[in-house]
């Protein structure tokens, strides 16, 4: 399984792009950066986005990606959420005020883009991997994801704070051969005040959080979504961090897992 960095930061500058990841090229995890980081191919190639929850950062390139693959005729984007996140994508975004209804462009039977709902904690097939999303702690509904392939799983945290029941699920029986965690954390330890009141982790609770999984050692953790305010910062207190295997990763990286 290969996972592509296209935008990995909470928040934008010219060098900081917003959450999304590609899994072997084929499915996407968020769209915070969709089409201000990949070119028009990669764009056409893909088969599904995976969206955590409602929040701008996450689902704004989905507006552009829906334009660009419109005109390309592309087949429809599988755009899998949970219903609660998917109607409020719906409502305030793709409402045919604050942009066009792509769900119904070119027509209501060969549109842009579909929506899918994912219940949580059940098994869905998205672009031929099984995918299971899990909720997660944050100021509006926010899932995790599990993301079974051929080669492995992959999880992935969404924007969180401390949580149980997504440890709960990773420690169980029905998550096999979990090669690496998309794993957020935002803000330095000194905001933890803030890191609360907007759901999110510092390196602190970040620490905690990761040792919920019982092999934990074992598994590598990529981290996203650090505020680019922050960034030096919230690195250094994440270097402190001992047992556990910690990455960083920055714009255009790819690791296979």
């Amino acid at each position: 399984m290969e996972i592509r960095i296209i935008g990995c930061h909470g928040g934008e500058t010219p060098r900081h792009r917003p959450s999304a990841f590609l899994v072997d090229d084929r499915i996407a995890i968020d769209a915070g950066s969709l089409t201000s980081g990949m070119d028009l191919p990669a764009q056409c190639g893909l088969e599904a986005c995976l969206v955590s929850h409602a929040h701008l950062d996450h689902i704004r390139d989905l507006a552009t990606i829906a334009d660009n693959r419109c005109q390309k005729g592309c087949p429809p984007l599988v755009v899998a959420g949970t219903k609660e996140t998917l109607a409020l994508v719906r409502k305030h975004f793709f409402n045919g005020l604050l942009w066009p209804d792509f769900t119904k462009i070119p027509s209501v039977r060969e549109p842009t883009i579909r929506f899918e709902v994912l219940t949580p904690e059940r098994t869905h097939i998205i672009a031929g991997y099984k995918v299971r999303a899990v909720e997660v702690s944050h100021t509006i509904e926010c899932c995790a994801f599990i993301v079974e392939g051929k080669s492995g799983a992959l999880a992935y945290s969404g924007d969180t704070g401390p949580t149980d029941r997504l440890w709960e699920v990773l420690n169980g029986a029905g998550v096999k051969d979990l090669r690496a965690m998309l794993m957020e954390v935002s803000f330095p330890n000194r905001e933890q005040n803030l890191a609360s009141l907007s759901g999110h982790h510092t390196p602190r609770t970040l620490g905690i959080e990761l040792k919920k999984y019982k092999k934990v050692k074992d598994l590598p953790f990529l981290l996203y979504h650090i505020k680019p305010v922050f960034q030096a910062e919230v690195e250094k207190e994440c270097a402190k961090l001992r047992g556990l295997n910690l990455t960083i990763p920055k714009l255009g990286d790819h690791f296979i897992v």
